[in-house]
């Protein structure tokens, strides 16, 4: 690929509005959204999640998130979620990552994250399975971050989350 686009990921907890988010800065910037592979895929499970379909949607993300970069006009888009999601899950519900997911973590970079905040309302979904983690979730994230010396800040406000979020964006832009 010819032009370095830079990648700006949403990412936390369940039910911090990521998805809703994502496309709102999308949709905001006029630029490309990668969506939530994990979502499509698991709604398509008929049996119980196992770290085989971990390693499929470590692929599935991967996949969507190079399609979209194939065909970005702008010099940046948004991801919702990222494969890091997988380990934090893969951990959460395994006890292990698998190691794909482990040696590609260095090797995938996102210029900004966008930590959502837990001051969102819970919202009930299927496809949702931990409502009173939501603060462990919310270190884990934070843990996660750090370990990859990632660029993140905290997106909160239940009125305000897309201006604070347009805030920390523009300031990014601004400085890149």
């Amino acid at each position: 690929m010819d032009k370095q686009i830079k990648k700006i990921a949403i990412v936390g907890p369940e039910s911090t509005g990521k998805s809703t988010i994502t496309q709102q800065l999308a949709s905001h910037y006029e630029t490309l959204w990668v969506p939530e592979y994990a979502r499509y895929y698991c709604a398509a499970l008929t049996t119980p999640c196992d770290l085989q379909d971990e390693i499929n949607m470590f692929h599935g993300q991967l996949a969507l998130e190079e399609s979209i970069l194939s065909i970005a006009k702008k010099d940046f888009i948004f991801c919702d979620t990222t494969f890091l999601t997988v380990k934090i899950w893969s951990d959460e519900v395994f006890s292990e990552t698998p190691e794909i997911v482990l040696n590609a973590l260095p090797n995938y970079n996102y210029d900004l994250y966008l930590l959502m905040d837990i001051d969102l309302p819970w919202q009930e979904d299927p496809l949702r399975d931990f409502p009173h983690k939501r603060e462990h979730f919310m270190q884990v994230w934070h843990n996660e971050l750090k370990a990859l010396n990632a660029n993140y800040t905290i997106i909160s406000g239940q009125e305000n989350r897309l201006s604070n979020a347009v805030t920390v964006v523009d300031e990014f832009l601004r400085r890149t």
